[in-house]
């Protein structure tokens, strides 16, 4: 088990996405883009991961080099990344932003298969690894967040073009899964098997709860922002958030899933995320209930996560996990973020901040209830043992 040469990466990865989300919308609102512009733009990295993790995915199911194919997307997502130190105009940071993020994005499931391998058959140990990725998101995060204060939003460029650099150096140090490469499991088709009504509802809920979080993953800074917070402040609150989850990851993800199973993990974590959005939508200018929102990360993004990718490592025939992985990315963060993006956007500008928010609680009630009842109906098995897959 390589543990720090995987943690590095997940610490240098999510480092990267602690600078993009809170602050890449920033430095497009500096540039003088429209919130529908900002919207758009910010779709396009959730766009890519709808067909990108997909079909780097097919071809590491297909080869089995999956860490080769992580080196080569890792280098040329920075190669492409420097794109954005010349345009910015709508359309040249469009291109930039497609080129880029179609390589970044295409990576993590890839990396997600290979720590499960490695893992073998402690898979609840994962979120022990993960937890660095949200140690370099806090860093990431706050640090910026005094930068972009004291030098303003183009101060992010750098920055990222150094993080994308250590994804790539961190990549280079993990070695190729022999076991794996080594396996000879039979095809399996993997479109019978995602007709599954248990994987339909599985996959349906985690793109309704990405969607639920379009508005605070586009808007959030501007919307603090707006109400006089702080760049610095900003910075922070979005770290207390990774904080929690860090807690969850180290203390409690292990025990929980034991415990209660990913399937219940993921309803509780549905719940949470409706309330989180209505205290953020109605009481932004209360910090007490700013700050308790943010512990609400924990739920509505670290233990869903964890949950959900323990689902899909448990359910998916090891023939098919690279494609799983990468489809719970596609259909999540991918289709799901780039509906979330581009409706928030639409939402902001023409009804307000109240509104979008309001629909982001809708949104996670929606996939609340398809989990429920695929639950209730026995699809997922009723044991927690049962429910890890």
């Amino acid at each position: 088990m390589p543990y720090w040469r995987l943690s590095s990466f997940y610490l240098f990865y999510f480092a990267a996405l602690g600078a993009l989300i809170p602050f890449w919308t920033l430095y497009l609102s500096w540039l003088g883009f429209s919130s529908i512009e900002i919207g758009q733009l910010m779709a396009i990295p959730t766009a890519t991961k709808i067909v990108a993790p997909y079909l780097w995915g097919w071809l590491g199911d297909h080869i089995g080099r999956r860490m080769a194919i992580v080196r080569t997307g890792s280098l040329l997502a920075f190669l492409t990344f420097l794109l954005v130190f010349w345009l910015t105009d709508y359309a040249g940071l469009a291109l930039a932003m497609s080129l880029f993020s179609f390589f970044w994005n295409a990576v993590l499931p890839q990396v997600e298969v290979v720590t499960f391998h490695y893992l073998k058959d402690e898979t609840p140990k994962y979120s022990r690894i993960r937890v660095w990725g949200s140690v370099g998101f806090v860093v990431a995060v706050t640090g910026l967040g005094f930068i972009v204060d004291s030098l303003g939003p183009s101060s992010i460029l750098p920055v990222l073009a150094v993080l994308y650099l250590g994804i790539w150096l961190a990549s280079l140090l993990i070695p190729e899964n022999e076991e794996e490469r080594a396996t000879d499991d039979p095809h399996v088709p993997i479109g019978s098997f995602m007709l599954q009504p248990g994987i339909l509802a599985f996959f349906a809920a985690c793109l309704l709860m990405q969607m639920s979080h379009g508005s605070y993953y586009t808007f959030y800074s501007i919307y603090l922002e707006s109400q006089g917070y702080s760049k610095s402040l900003i910075g922070e609150l979005w770290a207390l958030g990774v904080v929690a989850e860090v807690v969850v990851y180290i203390f409690f993800m292990h025990a929980a899933l034991m415990r209660f199973g990913a399937i219940r993990l993921l309803m509780f974590s549905l719940l949470l995320a409706a309330l989180r959005w209505i205290l953020i939508g109605s009481f932004s200018a209360y910090m007490p209930v700013l700050l308790f929102a943010q512990l609400l990360h924990a739920a509505t993004f670290g233990i869903f996560h964890a949950a959900a990718i323990h689902s899909v490592h448990h359910r998916f025939p090891r023939r098919l996990l690279g494609r799983g992985q990468a489809l719970y990315s596609s259909v999540s963060f991918g289709l799901g973020g780039t509906l979330g993006s581009l409706s928030s956007g639409y939402l902001w500008e023409y009804f307000g901040s109240f509104t979008s928010f309001f629909v982001s609680a809708l949104l996670a009630l929606a996939a609340f209830w398809i989990i429920y009842a695929a639950y209730r109906s026995g699809q997922f098995g009723r044991h927690p043992g049962q429910e890890q897959g």
